[in-house]
């Protein structure tokens, strides 16, 4: 069939080529063609002939015959048996008007898309005109919210500065958008929702920035537009703002406003709106207006913290059995959280161990922790806040309390409660009843561990740990160590990983004298939690005692991250500096120091110290002087700034703080003897006389004082001059027998001393008090002139030690330690025992001032 048909040649381009060739298959005898003649006869012969014809496309390729030409070209004609009106005139054309499915008159080769999917991607739309008015409005709008997000993250930052700068920004820009519409006459076609989040998020920056008038102001546009829907809750937040400016009345008009516009099918909210309420009737001493109000939120929906509050205004009131009551009510109450038995792993369950590993810290964790931690410090307070009013005893109502979370579904709570109970014995400085509670408690911890289950059994012993670490604690307190490392070790086996009962454990161990032992129990405690402070410190103090500063320092640096403002913690690194003579630093951190307690006059007179070894004596006295003012008792700042003025040649000044010395120590001949050298040294002679008499009868055997007499007599003219001289010469006889005397003595008793201490005899101890005076002011002496030369102080003696009133002999070489008048020496510091000679050290006695 394909043989008879003509295609079209590419090269032409007229598409309706070859419709006029003749085909002889239309050769046939209409005449005898009965189907033909009959439809000539019929009103089929009377119709138009067919008008349908195809539109020529443009481009398109040699076209096939038509559908009913190859219909005719089979022998298929029609049930009247009359030729197809595709055929006129004996040529031959295709229909293309009714064409078959699929049908097309483009070239052979092209693949059926009826959908036209072949073409490709749509082209893209026409972008708009950036200018148009409609585009800017929209971008206008965009950029507001963008500026609304913004400040609302600012507030979340806590940057309240720079929210509120962003509100109003947003605010500014809203106006403008308005004003655009408005021009647009498109006013009816204005945001709402996007002005009404603008002036929300406005009231709301003006209330974290304090700026509560214009929060007010702009709380009370939005309330007041009748546009808003739902505005009228915000009078809750207009509420709290008059609640925090202290105008209760006001705050409890907004409230109730706001609650009259709340729904009664939102029970949730109009319960906080009623909690608000009773608060403000709390803060105002209205008890009885909060309980009416708290009752109600409690039978609606009740909570832990309407419970609470409940029950501090019936403690309030006085009311025993409504907080007995209020009690019962508030362990009532549910959390509404699941079972914790879903936390716990299964072992033969991978799968959900793999889920668990997932949901056991995800934010519902979270959020279920925090609301039992919450409920059980509600129940805690109000246990301690009711326990001593509700029976006639403290102890009777902790018990009652007890009982009553026993029954309850906090059952875990009752020891804690038990310890807690013990606490509140401490805080009441009973320490006996504290360690019985917490003994009887652990015994009868430890026998109810052995009766219940082991799930049971692990909370019980951490309690039981928790007991025993607190045991440890007070017999610590106490000094009584053994007793404090027998608990530590109950604690440390009932519970191995308590960081407490390790940093228990190693201070006993450090109080015995391990501390390598002691380190290593601090350690173990920073392993099983990094956050224990008390480890952390002891172990710096630990490496401080081995010698290894420089570990000690690196312990004391990491835990000022964590206490920034802990003062032990930063007089601890700046010691290390000062031990380290790195003193740029050891100033640095001092100068901290002082700016966390300004008034510690340790820590001032330390860095006056440090100034004086520098040779800033400016910056020393500064020092010094505030440390006097703190602490005027101090004997060795009263030195210091006495040898100062003395220095500088102010000895006027100086006579008011040996004076002061004088009064603290008035068994010290030294401060006395130095007031009457400044006297002397100023030129006042019958004051230093005056002085040096009363020192003679206060001292009469003191030869320096006599001496000192008779040459100011002398000069003087005195006549009394002889007779001190007289003095002076049986003084020094007799301090020559007493001189000897002790020198043979020694020398006796020393062979004996060690004879005796050979032997075994208990005359040692027997001496021993009365030596220990000595040799630890001795000993005091000694490091006072060790650890900083130069400095010149003095220790005082011990605190726990009395002051003695012994008499010291002096050496008979005793001169004035003021030195000569003429010269002035150049620093204030001198070592100990080394004095100036007196202007009158190279002068004799004459023999007419001798006795007869």
């Amino acid at each position: 069939m394909m043989r008879n048909v003509h295609l079209v040649p590419e090269d032409e381009d007229d598409i309706y080529s070859g419709y006029n060739d003749y085909n002889p298959q239309f050769d046939e005898d209409i005449d005898n063609d009965e189907g033909f003649q009959q439809a000539v006869k019929t009103s089929h012969g009377r119709r138009p002939p067919p008008t349908a014809s195809v539109k020529p496309v443009l481009g398109a390729g040699p076209r096939p015959l038509g559908t009913a030409a190859q219909r005719m070209k089979t022998g298929m004609v029609s049930s009247m048996g009359r030729p197809t009106t595709g055929a006129q005139d004996g040529v031959a054309r295709p229909m293309t008007a009714v064409r078959a499915a699929g049908y097309s008159s483009a070239p052979r080769g092209v693949q059926f898309d009826p959908l036209n999917q072949a073409k490709g991607p749509a082209p893209p739309l026409e972008a708009k005109a950036e200018d148009s008015p409609e585009e800017k409005v929209k971008q206008l709008e965009k950029k507001v919210m963008e500026l609304v997000e913004e400040s609302c993250m600012a507030n979340s930052r806590a940057e309240f500065s720079l929210a509120l700068e962003k509100a109003k920004e947003a605010g500014r820009q809203e106006r403008q958008l308005v004003r655009q519409r408005e021009q647009l006459s498109t006013g009816e076609q204005i945001n709402l929702d996007l002005t009404y989040s603008v002036l929300f998020n406005l009231a709301n920056q003006y209330a974290a920035n304090e700026m509560y008038n214009e929060a007010l102001n702009t709380y009370t546009v939005i309330v007041k537009n009748k546009m808003f829907s739902n505005a009228g809750r915000l009078r809750v937040n207009m509420g709290n703002i008059y609640f925090k400016q202290r105008n209760y009345a006001k705050a409890i008009k907004f409230y109730r406003m706001a609650l009259d516009q709340v729904p009664t099918a939102h029970k949730e909210m109009r319960a906080r709106i009623m909690q608000n309420i009773a608060l403000v009737f709390i803060r105002m001493g209205q008890y009885s207006d909060a309980v009416t109000t708290l009752e109600h939120v409690m039978n609606e929906k009740p909570d832990f913290k309407s419970g609470f509050n409940l029950i501090l205004c019936y403690f309030a009131l006085g009311d025993r059995d409504k907080m007995k009551k209020t009690f019962q009510r508030l362990l009532a109450c549910t959390l509404n959280i699941d079972d914790e038995d879903k936390y716990l792993p299964h072992p033969d369950d991978k799968h959900y161990n793999m889920i668990l590993e997932v949901i056991r810290n995800d934010t519902l964790r979270q959020m279920e922790r925090e609301k039992k931690t919450y409920a059980e410090k509600c129940i805690m307070a109000a246990a301690k806040v009711i326990a001593p009013a509700i029976e006639s005893s403290f102890a009777a109502g902790y018990d009652w309390c007890v009982e009553q979370v026993k029954t309850s579904s906090f059952l875990e709570m009752a020891n804690d409660l038990e310890i807690n109970k013990a606490i509140m014995y401490l805080k009441q400085k009973d320490f006996n009843q504290a360690v019985e509670t917490l003994k009887s408690f652990e015994q009868k911890d430890f026998n109810q561990a052995v009766e219940t289950l082991k799930s049971f059994e692990k909370k019980d012993s951490k309690v039981a740990s928790t007991a025993a670490t607190n045991l440890s604690f007070l017999y610590f307190l106490e000094n009584e160590v053994s007793q404090a490392d027998k608990y530590a070790e109950v604690a440390m086996t009932a519970d191995r990983y308590n960081p407490s009962a390790l940093v228990n454990k190693g201070n006993c161990v450090f109080m015995q004298g391990e501390h390598e032992r002691a380190r290593e129990f601090y350690q173990e405690a920073l392993r099983n939690d990094s956050t224990c402070t008390e480890a952390l410190y002891n172990l710096g103090l630990t490496y401080k005692k081995l010698g290894r500063l420089e570990d000690a320092l690196d312990c004391f640096l990491k835990l000022h991250a964590i206490l920034r403002n802990s003062a032990q913690v930063i007089y601890q690194i700046a010691d290390l500096y000062d031990l380290l003579e790195d003193t740029a630093q050891a100033t640095e951190w001092f100068m901290q120091l002082i700016g966390v307690v300004p008034t510690d006059a340790f820590v001032l007179a330390r860095l006056g110290e440090i100034y004086d070894n520098e040779g800033d004596k400016t910056q020393a006295f500064q020092y010094h002087y505030e440390s006097f003012r703190y602490f005027p008792s101090n004997i060795e700042i009263i030195e210091w700034l006495g040898a100062y003025y003395i220095d500088s040649q102010f000895c006027e000044k100086a006579i008011h703080y040996f004076e002061r010395a004088a009064v603290i120590q008035p068994s010290q001949v030294k401060w006395q003897l130095m007031v009457a050298s400044c006297h002397r040294r100023s030129g006042n002679y019958q004051q230093a006389l005056e002085t040096y008499k009363e020192i003679h009868s206060k001292f009469p055997e003191n030869v320096e004082c006599l001496r000192f007499l008779v040459r100011l007599c002398n000069d003087l003219g005195l006549k009394e001059a002889q007779d001190y001289a007289t003095k002076l010469k049986k003084a020094e006889k007799a301090r020559e027998l007493r001189e000897q005397r002790a020198s043979s003595g020694s020398r006796r008793g020393s062979g004996r001393g060690l004879r005796e201490h050979s032997a075994g005899s208990d005359s040692g101890r027997g001496g021993s008090g009365g030596s220990r005076g000595g040799s630890a002011r001795a000993g005091s002496a000694s490091r006072g002139g060790s650890a900083r030369s130069g400095s010149g102080r003095m220790r005082l003696p011990d605190s726990n030690e009395p002051y003695e009133a012994t008499r010291r002999e002096v050496d008979a070489s005793y001169v004035d330690p003021l030195g000569a008048a003429a010269e002035r020496p150049k620093t204030a510091a001198r070592q100990r025992g080394q004095q100036p000679e007196d202007e009158f050290g190279d002068e004799e006695l004459g023999d007419d001032l001798l006795p007869d």
